[in-house]
């Protein structure tokens, strides 16, 4: 920059500093075009009350640098003036993406902004109230399929698709709960609870801990799992790996009556698998994805205190005494226990009921066909 533009830009800035809108414009505009600072002249039409010469000062900034964070953040303000909330919107989640990428952004931006992120709230607010009142001027409802693809449009919700970490097995529903209506033999399992709460506090009353629910093995890599080898999240295995454990299953008999009630799947040296999962206070599950897209995941909730749930994918869900949660754990899923007491589950897989007897028996073939290659995948939890 040479020292007459230098010194153009000095007394421009004073100018604005008196708000001498026209001295700084008629400054500026001396300057050629490679030396000229836009998002001054930005600012001097501005105050100038002159829009249209604003925008063009900031789309000249934009050009030369499309990522140019006070310039975003001007647009942004210009647009909303103008009344144009959805390029106004834009231009303000350009600048907060922008902002988040800096290691260091400037304090004199943060009022900006905040200022910002409140508009896009505002408009966000608008438009979901614009959606729904537009449903019901057609007499439908939020519910749903629909209410989730409206979250979903409003970044309310994330999309969540399956992703085992072992087999993926393709054409299935990316369903995340299934309904305890859907299938009938739930019904008798939660009948039995009572009897299974009371083999459940026998065995509680050893008062020893179940086994830790994520067990390091010496012939495979450390799992990632700040749970590995901590009965926080314990295990009472009734089935493991396709094997019966018959020290628990004989102390339990009511609850291994209810697990014949499930369509299990059998499968050598891999199910079926069915355990009471312990949860001790303050116990959180970190987010993962289980092994298969083949099986659903039955919990029946024996001992549940407040502040107990399960999110799956976008939706999460509390445990209530008695009643069923089904779904499918190969989308990430995480647990919490944040009460003062310990919360126990019945938990057991069933095959998808959209998988065919035929694919059963072929998948079936498939896994042990794999174990007998290189053994059981590990499920790291």
């Amino acid at each position: 920059m040479t020292a007459g533009a230098a010194h153009i830009i000095s007394d421009a800035r004073a100018a604005l500093g008196r708000r001498d809108a026209a001295s700084a414009i008629r400054l500026l505009s001396e300057l050629p075009d490679a030396q000229m600072p836009w998002l001054m002249m930005a600012q001097a039409c501005s105050l100038a009350g002159d829009s249209k010469a604003e925008e063009a000062a900031l789309q000249r900034q934009l050009e030369i640098d499309p990522r140019h964070l006070p310039a975003l953040i001007l647009s942004g303000e210009l647009k909303a003036r103008l009344g144009d909330d959805r390029a106004a919107n834009s231009f303000f989640q350009a600048a907060l993406n922008q902002a988040a990428t800096m290691p260091d952004v400037p304090a004199s931006l943060h009022p900006m902004l905040n200022r910002a992120r409140d508009f896009i709230v505002h408009i966000q607010a608008k438009f979901e109230q614009h959606l729904v009142d537009g449903l019901k001027q057609a007499g439908l409802h939020r519910d749903g399929r629909v209410g989730t693809a409206i979250d979903m449009l409003l970044g309310k919700k994330q999309l969540y698709v399956q992703q085992p970490s072992s087999f993926y097995f393709p054409g299935l529903p990316q369903r995340q709960f299934y309904e305890r209506s859907e299938f009938p033999w739930i019904a008798e399992v939660e009948n039995a609870v009572p009897a299974m709460q009371e083999e459940l506090r026998a065995v509680l009353a050893d008062g020893q801990d179940f086994a830790p629910y994520v067990e390091a093995s010496s012939d495979r890599p450390r799992a990632a799992n700040p749970l590995i080898n901590d009965p926080s999240w314990g295990a009472f295995y009734f089935w493991r790996n396709g094997e019966k454990v018959e020290a628990n299953a004989s102390r339990c008999p009511a609850t291994m009556a209810a697990l014949e009630l499930a369509p299990m799947p059998r499968i050598d040296k891999r199910s079926p698998i069915a355990l009471w999962s312990l949860l001790k206070p303050g116990t959180h599950i970190q987010p993962h994805h289980g092994l298969l897209n083949t099986r659903l995941i039955c919990h029946i909730p024996l001992i549940v205190p407040d502040d107990c749930a399960i999110r799956v994918g976008n939706e999460t869900r509390p445990w209530r005494t008695g009643e069923a949660l089904i779904f499918d754990d190969s989308f990430e899923h995480e647990a919490w226990n944040k009460s003062t007491d310990t919360r126990v589950i019945l938990l057991f897989e069933i095959w998808r009921p959209e998988i065919s007897a035929e694919e059963q028996a072929a998948l079936t073939t498939i896994f042990e066909t794999i174990n007998d290659y290189h053994g059981m995948p590990e499920d790291a939890g």
